[in-house]
């Protein structure tokens, strides 16, 4: 699916990357990320790697919908982290894991992003707090995604103002607008009359056919 959108995002640990928690703003984060859960589930595809803080709030965000988010959500975990997995896991049902490279934390996560990016297409990737993996992952979608458009949420702070720095001038509402569920339909072009269909196959090819129209 040529239209899927990467998620990166992840809550600032103060012990393990003070630098970015200093910037991090913890509400702007969850909201930043509820927020696009609501404007693309159902409509787009999304795919992470998993963050312990994260999986469960896009858990709680799909389960009242009325969609089967097996379909629309794919989640990438690494078998390095397996002792640390989060409940939520179990529960998406879609989940790839990706090989345990011996005991090399950064080769196995290198391993798990170069799957993500080499094994979907992408319209978009969102930015949203985090610390260096965020930065990572920013450096390798740009490499193998050259083409799909990059939007760091700089008003949810940490990692994502190290995104928007490397890539220069960004538009000014992704530290302005803090109505994220406005500023997602705008920049990934996801019209608020779209409908949300329960499974990506039941989803018309032409966009236009899938807005919702009125009774007669």
């Amino acid at each position: 699916m040529a239209d899927a959108i990467f998620l990166s995002a992840g809550v600032p640990d103060p012990r393990r990357g003070p630098e970015f928690a200093a910037t991090a703003d913890t509400v702007a984060i969850t909201a930043a990320v509820s927020a696009l859960v609501y404007v693309a589930l159902g409509r787009r595809r999304l795919i992470w790697g998993g963050h312990p803080a994260i999986t469960p709030m896009i858990f709680v965000m799909s389960e009242g919908m009325s969609i089967n988010y097996a379909e629309w959500v794919t989640l990438y975990q690494s078998e390095f982290f397996k002792d640390e997995f989060p409940e939520d896991n179990k529960r998406f049902r879609n989940v790839v894991f990706t090989e345990r490279l011996n005991n090399d934390r950064e080769a196995s996560l290198r391993l798990m992003r170069q799957r993500m990016f080499e094994e979907h297409e992408f319209r978009a990737a969102v930015f949203i707090g985090g610390m260096g993996g965020i930065v990572a992952e920013y450096e390798m979608f740009r490499q193998l995604q050259p083409h799909a458009k990059v939007i760091p949420v700089t008003s949810t702070g940490g990692a994502s103002l190290d995104v928007a720095g490397k890539l220069g001038k960004v538009p000014s509402d992704f530290q302005d607008q803090r109505d994220y569920v406005a500023l997602f339909h705008e920049h990934l072009g996801i019209s608020v009359r779209e409908e949300r269909f329960r499974v990506p196959g039941d989803q018309p090819a032409v966009v236009e056919e899938r807005f919702w129209r009125p009774a007669n």
